[in-house]
């Protein structure tokens, strides 16, 4: 179909209204796309009004600096709106909604008051499945190729661990769930809550801001849970964000997720040290942690016990054979002593009456000697005792310069101070 062409003069004589200008235009425009085209591009923004229509902004970006090339008005009428939404869920696990890839066959406008516009007839779910799945791909490889995809899931886990930092939202079903498990528990959890928004275009930066927040208390922590509630499946593309895993795979602490998604798994789910597909089962993670534990060190003071009892058991039936041993050898040891005595009771006799008086003259000088040296006779010669305290000092070097001393002589006690020691070289 061709279009006329005005051939319009210089002059200002000729001309034609706007009027006519835009209905050349559509004219032309309409002329040339008769059917619908099958069109790329990115949801920037979505929007559905009372009456059921769905209005969009579709736009096509830059691959360098992401500056918009080309952006166009769309709409799906409410005829359509319902079925093409529910059969693009279906596939993709997603509702139409900005940021999203789409394929869409599109019907090509044009009015002459609200300009170009396009009216979306059929979407391709497959396209953005793809799509979807492709960023993943690049994002996972990106993570690998960086070095750090393997980072937190190679941290020890604390045991016990009960210092636990979570990002979450205060208000969120997912984190009352958390905490209401916790409290079913016999243990006491330190949990600290670093709140974030869980979803939205703020999120990535407000789940960032969560994990610098922690990493500066690093130390007061034993392991990190991000949880949220279940949602839609868009949600979930917060949590297959570079940004947000690159930081997940670098913590300084493990991370345990818990986003709330049955069925799918997020690359933060990948990077994290542990997953958990819930909030609740985050929780139950860290009790479980604790009565593995508590289970084992009841296995090892059972294991102490049986090991002890053994022993015990052992050394008493070592115990009574050597007391049998012994009373065999002490019978048979008093026997040969009765023999010996009677043997020898005739020659003690005789020497009993010797040895007494030589003992009795040894006890004696013995006496003597111990008379000769008592303290009293000790200090009469001049001698003295020195003490510290209760203890007697003998060498220069058990006495401190500045100490209290006591010197005992003959006739009383002088208290000193100790000023010098000259030991004797």
């Amino acid at each position: 179909m061709y279009t006329k062409v005005l051939n319009i003069a210089s002059s200002s004589t000729q001309s034609i209204t706007l009027y006519d200008l835009q209905r050349m235009v559509r004219t032309t425009i309409e002329g040339r796309f008769m059917e619908p085209l099958w069109v790329s591009a990115e949801i920037s923004e979505l929007k559905v009004n009372r009456s059921g229509h769905c209005y969009l902004n579709l736009v096509e970006k830059g691959e360098s600096d992401g500056a918009p090339r080309a952006e166009a008005r769309a709409v799906i009428w409410r005829t359509a709106y319902a079925t093409l939404d529910a059969a693009f869920h279906r596939t993709t696990g997603i509702h139409l909604a900005a940021g999203i890839r789409v394929l869409v066959r599109v019907g090509v406008s044009y009015h002459e008051v609200y300009g170009f516009s396009l009216h979306i007839v059929d979407i391709d779910p497959s396209y953005t499945l793809g799509e979807v799945e492709r960023r993943r791909r690049e994002t996972i490889a990106r993570l690998k190729s960086d070095g750090v995809w393997d980072m937190n899931r190679e941290l020890v886990m604390a045991s016990p661990t009960l210092r636990i930092a979570i990002i979450s939202s205060a208000t969120a079903a997912g984190y009352q769930d958390f905490m209401r498990e916790l409290r079913r528990c016999p243990y006491r959890f330190e949990v600290t809550l670093f709140e974030s928004l869980m979803q939205g275009d703020a999120a990535e930066h407000s789940v960032v801001a969560a994990l610098d927040a922690i990493a500066m208390r690093e130390e007061e922590f034993d392991a990190v849970a991000i949880i949220r509630g279940g949602g839609s499946t868009s949600d979930l593309a917060l949590f297959d964000s570079y940004i947000i895993a690159s930081h997940v795979a670098q913590f300084p602490l493990p991370i345990i997720s818990g986003i709330g998604h049955d069925k799918d798994i997020s690359i933060v789910d990948m990077v994290a040290h542990t997953m958990c597909k819930t909030p609740t089962a985050v929780a139950t993670h860290f009790v479980e942690r604790v009565d593995e534990l508590m289970q084992h060190l009841e296995s090892l003071t059972a294991d102490i016990r049986t090991h002890a009892g053994r022993i015990i058991h052992e050394h008493t039936l070592h115990i009574y054979s050597l007391h049998t041993d012994v009373e065999r050898v002490a019978r048979e040891r008093v026997n040969m002593l009765l023999n010996n005595i009677e043997r020898l009771e005739s020659g003690i006799k005789s020497h009993v009456e010797f040895l007494l008086l030589t003992e009795s003259r040894r006890l004696d000088n013995v006496e003597r000697t111990l008379q000769n040296y008592s303290l009293d006779n000790i200090l009469r010669l001049g001698f003295a005792v020195v003490r510290c305290g209760e203890a007697v000092v003998a060498h220069s070097h058990e006495a401190r310069v500045g100490e209290r001393i006591e010197i005992e002589l003959m006739d009383g006690v002088i208290g000193a101070e100790v000023r010098d020691i000259t030991p004797h070289v």
